[in-house]
């Protein structure tokens, strides 16, 4: 009896396990969420600036009244732009929203907002570090806290129409319960 050599068997193993690990990938329920261990615990301390002569996102802001966004946005980010209007729309129908500018020229913070409009309830400039302590990869993102300031869910890239559907107000309506 012939001994099989391992080089014969190596290549289709290692194909195989390429190939489980793909169909693995490509059938997770939501392929671009990215695990957050903020949610349920209290929003971090804000440490910012203020941006120009705009209201300053505050602790108080945070940790007061219902739900409420916070988002980290910056003037160069695409993104950001697609996002602003459907944040308009719910900051328009009573949901408040915190803007926190991120790594940004607050020359140009303030004239994004002054061409697209300001949704924000307070807005602020923040450096990487406070970034990093609410677990930020990168803008947009954007964080539903509930009234006494815990975070109920995160959303990395633009709040959409159907991210606001799917993911908002089922969030909401879960912590209502």
């Amino acid at each position: 009896m012939s001994r099989i050599s391992p080089w014969v068997v190596l290549p289709p193993v290692l194909f195989l396990t390429i190939a489980a690990t793909f169909l693995l990938g490509l059938n997770r329920s939501d392929p671009n969420a990215l695990p957050s261990t903020m949610i349920g615990k209290q929003a971090p301390p804000l440490q910012a600036e203020p941006l120009g002569d705009l209201p300053p996102a505050t602790e108080e802001l945070l940790r007061s009244g219902d739900f409420k966004l916070v988002n980290f946005w910056a003037s160069w980010c695409g993104p950001c732009r697609v996002e602003h209007p459907n944040l308009t729309e719910l900051a328009d129908n009573g949901m408040p929203v915190i803007g926190l500018n991120y790594k940004d020229n607050p020359k140009n913070a303030l004239a994004f907002l002054e061409e697209l409009g300001n949704p924000y309830v307070g807005a602020s400039s923040v450096d990487g570090r406070a970034a990093l302590e609410w677990g930020v990869y990168g803008v947009p993102e954007t964080f539903l806290l509930d009234a006494d300031g815990t975070i109920l869910m995160r959303t990395a890239g633009p709040v959409t129409q159907r991210i606001i559907r799917e993911k908002l107000v089922p969030a909401m309506e879960a912590a209502r319960k």
